[in-house]
């Protein structure tokens, strides 16, 4: 009879610990995720959710953010995560200087998004109709606006920008890379004094049980993460001048290091060309990831701008 007695009591205190432990989970979820983050090893970027249709890659989608957010500052500063063959320094690439000039008249920086609808976390009044995991057709909510915030801060150091607010992966995601592609060559040829291209994207980082979101140190902010996606002739498609392309990137990448350290994540050299075969100045650059909010990817794009501008304004002739 004490037996039974006993394992009776022992069932009820255990229920009695499974119960504070779920209401403490529901009470202060923030302190479990931060417990999380500590542990979690450092996340993979998938700085493209679609090889360019040329290399014939299988298609893949952003994957539902996870409710389980967590925070990751990834170093960057003047590194590079070389996904190819080539032997590259930045530090000799930067030292060769940019080889890009910006022309005193007409259109000088062409902004531009592959994909669109990519979006963020909806956070506070940040709510939008989605067409997709972390998509959205509301331009108030998706990459477009983050293009419209940089081509503002631009503008402001009397840079000449053509931002362009056209739908390339929807409905059809497929063939992206091909659609934009053909915008941007209409562009050059409308505009010949353009000579920066930014084709400006959101990062996805995570599985289905994790989502991470970017978040840079800067004192008095709370931003997230950018970085510049660099392709290469490794794929065997023609793309002789990618290593220009590439030194305009580590030449931003060093003023806006300079000022904001953790602000830029590595720059990515990979073996694809996505489209940057068309200029000598054509860029990618992924601002935040589907984990950060609006406002964290708005106040990246505001610091990035603040900096990278007067770099290009330095460029012209």
């Amino acid at each position: 009879m004490q037996k039974q007695r006993n394992t009776v009591a022992f069932m009820l205190a255990a229920i009695s610990v499974l119960l504070l432990t779920v209401c403490f989970v529901k009470s202060n979820p923030e302190t479990v995720r931060s417990t999380i983050s500590l542990s979690v090893s450092s996340p993979t970027p998938s700085y493209s959710e679609e090889l360019p249709t040329e290399t014939t890659p299988v298609q893949t989608s952003t994957p539902a953010p996870s409710s389980n957010i967590v925070p990751t500052t990834i170093s960057g500063g003047l590194v590079l995560k070389n996904s190819t063959s080539y032997s590259i320094e930045a530090s000799e690439f930067i030292k060769q200087g940019c080889p890009v000039k910006l022309s005193s008249a007409g259109a000088q920086i062409l902004i531009i998004h592959t994909h669109s609808s990519e979006a963020y976390t909806p956070a506070g009044l940040d709510k939008y109709v989605d067409s997709g995991a972390s998509r959205t057709q509301d331009n108030n909510y998706n990459v477009i606006r983050i293009g419209t915030e940089l081509e503002k801060v631009f503008k402001k150091y009397g840079l000449s920008v053509v931002h362009d607010c056209g739908v390339y992966d929807y409905p059809s995601y497929t063939g992206s890379y091909e659609r934009s592609c053909a915008a941007v060559e209409k562009y050059l040829s409308e505009y010949p004094s353009i000579s920066v291209v930014i084709d400006l994207h959101r990062d996805a980082i995570g599985s289905e049980d994790v989502t991470y979101k970017t978040v840079a140190t800067e004192t008095g902010v709370c931003a997230a993460q950018l970085m510049f996606v660099m392709g290469t002739d490794e794929s065997g498609l023609e793309h002789p001048k990618w290593t220009e392309n590439l030194r305009l990137a580590l030449y931003l990448q060093n003023a806006v290091t300079e000022k904001h350290p953790s602000l830029m994540r590595p720059v990515q050299i990979v073996s694809y060309r996505y489209n940057q075969h068309l200029s000598t100045g054509s860029l990618i650059l992924e601002v935040g990831s589907n984990g950060n909010t609006l406002q964290e990817a708005l106040a990246a794009i505001r610091l990035f701008g603040e900096t990278a501008g007067p770099a290009l304004a330095d460029l012209v002739e």
